[in-house]
């Protein structure tokens, strides 16, 4: 996360124009007779529930490096790969950070993070968050870049993304039944953006959080292509949705309450809410709430919503019927906790999902890379970049 304001650089362009015209965006793909109109909802031969009915998927967030990646990350990557054996890897953004000075160094940095999957070929799909683009303005490689690299490895999973809406790569990933072909489960990939605009309407953002945050055309784009899949196929389809930026409902969630933050706030919530895990930092939402937490209660099909950016909570929570949680950072170059401890919440989330259970979703759990014996001492162990494909 890092408390940095980045003044509105890159998608939120319209927003920098200010005024309220401004803030209706481009709504092209979300409107029903719109250029994508959710027609085409997303599938991959490859997702599909094993023949036991299972199916695993490993969140990893927040790897955060440059082209010099520390090899710790890398190897707690690898033991949870070869420990959970997923069927499918969802890297949740800042995927690297704003080190690289040129685009050899942005492509190796995420090919470094990238490796532990392609030697294992298991499927994996990306999404942004707000440090993708840190080097940009130097390196020349925005996320439309990235996303294309990501799409050229053999067992990456990402389609092209909706059309004319805000944000790059939003998408959704159907996971076939093994018994009949059909989706039993489906995974939600949003770009939740970077940085708020330096202003809106003459007003700047001094005093509120100043990351960004979902667009009404993204929910109404979720909105849309929920309702075609229900059409489609019969039936709401059971979902998972990753974004890097938390929404406003993970605090209220922490404290049952909006408004007030105690400790006695928190043990309420803590009842209601089955919450478990580590909250050691604020959340850090945008300045607004974008709804799409009451998308999800009016459609009902997702149940969970998880994110990384804080790299130091972990917990989850069960908030009126929908998961809301957290990965922990997984990558060892950027901050974590204080002291000799920085490096003890680095890890992953786990998600266990089985089709023949109602919901489908079964278990989510974290593991650290104490339990692998990593080393966690306070150093810095950056490698050598890992090579390059051929074609890049």
């Amino acid at each position: 996360m890092t408390a940095q304001a980045g003044g509105g650089i890159g998608r939120r362009g319209a927003l920098r124009a200010g005024g309220v015209g401004a803030l209706a965006l481009t709504l092209g793909s979300g409107l029903a007779g719109g250029p994508s109109a959710a027609a085409a909802p997303q599938g991959d031969s490859r997702l599909r529930f094993r023949p036991d009915g299972g199916f695993t998927i490993v969140q990893f967030n927040d790897t955060q490096d440059d082209h010099r990646t520390d090899r710790r990350t890398i190897e707690l990557m690898e033991h949870v790969l070869d420990s959970e054996r997923p069927d499918l890897v969802v890297l949740v953004g800042d995927n690297i950070n704003g080190g690289p000075a040129n685009a050899t160094q942005v492509y190796q940095a995420l090919n470094n993070i990238i490796q532990p999957m392609e030697r294992r070929r298991i499927p994996w799909a990306a999404t942004f968050g707000n440090h993708d683009e840190d080097s940009t303005a130097r390196t020349g490689v925005d996320e439309s870049d990235m996303l294309r690299f990501f799409r050229r490895y053999p067992h990456n999973v990402n389609p092209a993304g909706a059309r004319e809406i805000t944000g790059t790569g939003n998408t959704n990933l159907l996971i076939r039944s093994s018994r009949n072909g059909k989706p039993a489960f489906n995974v939600w990939l949003l770009d939740s953006g970077r940085y708020a605009p330096e202003q809106i309407a003459g007003q700047d953002f001094t005093g509120y959080p100043t990351w960004d945050w979902l667009r009404a055309d993204q929910v109404r784009w979720y909105l849309d292509t929920s309702e075609a899949l229900e059409r489609r196929y019969g039936a709401p389809v059971p979902s998972l949705m990753f974004q890097h930026i938390c929404l406003w409902e993970h605090r209220y969630m922490w404290f049952a309450s909006v408004d007030s933050r105690t400790d006695a706030d928190h043990a309420r919530a803590v009842a209601k809410h089955s919450i478990v895990g580590e909250r050691n930092e604020d959340e850090c939402p945008g300045p607004f709430n974008s709804g799409m937490f009451s998308a999800i209660q009016h459609r009902g099909d997702v149940r969970g919503v998880f994110v990384g950016h804080d790299h130091i909570n972990t917990y989850v929570g069960d908030y009126y019927g929908v998961l809301l949680g957290y990965g922990p950072g997984t990558g060892f170059g950027t901050y974590g906790l204080g002291g000799a401890d920085k490096h003890r919440l680095r890890g992953a989330r786990v998600f266990k999902l089985d089709e023949g259970t109602d919901g489908v979703l079964t278990d989510t759990y974290t593991v650290f890379a104490k339990d692998y014996g990593i080393d966690l001492s306070v150093t810095d162990q950056s490698m050598d970049p890992l090579p390059l494909p051929e074609w890049s």
